[in-house]
């Protein structure tokens, strides 16, 4: 396999390496690898490939700690396996897993489109092309969402095969047409890609959805959609991500702060639960705040007034609204989004 691999200064590559010199923890295993890392494991048959990612943020670690608990095991995987772990120096400032990315560095999951022309970028063009070296028939990106909440996968298509393998970890599948940098964007033009977000990172059934879909994903004969195979998963399309403008303040308080665009209650990750009626307030807007809001959908087409409205200084939205990925960070609130939503205007 090694004949395969060109080597890059920013991506360390280990073929089968000895697990003994991980270390007994996560935080050692993260010391060892030092940046970011491949891991190429052969496997039970080398007739094809598959392939995970994890970590492409630092603060989400249920990825990592499966991939190093399978590691650790000295499983052999049924195919030949790449596994991928992207932003580990972000993960190993301390207190671990607690930085989305360094302090100065681009997103890595918003790196992977041109211009490759930063240390992240670097990086990301670097995974890209192994991944075209490797050609993996599938992979997987594990992630955590950025506030507590249920598990669902995400793709930029939708077929049997992205939906078989979304149902080895979750019954919920996400397809979107935004295009935001991410790996998925880019992976999918070679190989069948979805991204699996496990839930909150300190959500204790994250790290069960992780360790068991990773086992079930790497010990499948096959993981790709049978002829007459029937998954019970709900598909939903193009949720639109509701911002602020100009990466606005965003706060966490059960009283309105005046620095803030919108004030969110301290408990909002529990809006990722159900459905959101109209009827239940989002949070406190400021004198401007619902001018300094904005929900784009794919087409660029702004959908905030016909979402949303404004009510006495707080935000409610029109019509009932399934949330995803509603977080209580006030940093991945203003500089990403406040949270994903779908629903019928």
């Amino acid at each position: 396999m090694s004949t395969l691999i060109s080597q890059s200064d920013c991506l360390n590559y280990f073929e089968n390496p000895n697990p003994d010199d991980f270390g007994e923890s996560v935080e050692s295993f993260l010391h060892y690898l030092q940046k970011a890392t491949a891991i190429f494991l052969s496997g039970q048959d080398s007739s094809k490939r598959r392939a995970v990612c994890t970590l492409l943020h630092g603060n989400e670690p249920s990825g990592t700690e499966a991939v190093f608990n399978y590691l650790k095991s000295k499983q052999k995987p049924r195919f030949d396996t790449l596994f991928i772990i992207g932003s580990v120096q972000a993960a190993c400032v301390k207190p671990f897993f607690s930085q989305r990315m360094e302090v100065g560095k681009r997103d890595l999951n918003r790196c992977f489109r041109p211009p490759y022309d930063d240390s992240q970028g670097q990086i990301a063009k670097a995974i890209l092309d192994l991944l075209k070296q490797v050609k993996p028939e599938c992979l997987i990106d594990i992630h955590n969402t950025s506030g507590s909440g249920p598990s669902f996968g995400v793709a930029i298509a939708e077929d049997a095969n992205h939906i078989a393998i979304t149902s080895l970890f979750t019954n919920d599948l996400i397809v979107t047409d935004l295009r935001l940098g991410a790996l998925m964007e880019q992976s999918e033009q070679n190989m069948i890609t979805v991204t699996v977000e496990c839930g909150g990172a300190q959500d204790k059934s994250s790290q069960i959805i992780a360790h068991e879909g990773l086992h079930r994903y790497l010990s499948a004969e096959r993981v790709m959609a049978g002829v007459d195979d029937q998954y019970p998963i709900n598909v939903f399309h193009n949720p639109i991500r509701l911002e602020t403008k100009n990466h606005g303040e965003v706060a966490y308080a059960k009283a309105p702060c005046a620095a803030a665009v919108i004030t969110l209650p301290e408990q909002a990750y529990k809006f990722n639960y159900g459905m959101l009626t109209k009827d239940e307030f989002i949070g406190y807007l400021n004198e401007d705040g619902f001018a300094q809001l904005t929900a784009i959908d794919h087409l660029g087409n702004e959908r905030l007034d016909e979402f949303f409205e404004k009510r006495e200084g707080k935000l409610f939205s029109r019509h009932p609204i399934k949330v995803f990925m509603m977080t209580t960070n006030p940093f991945i609130a203003k500089t990403d989004c406040l949270f994903y939503f779908i629903g019928n205007s």
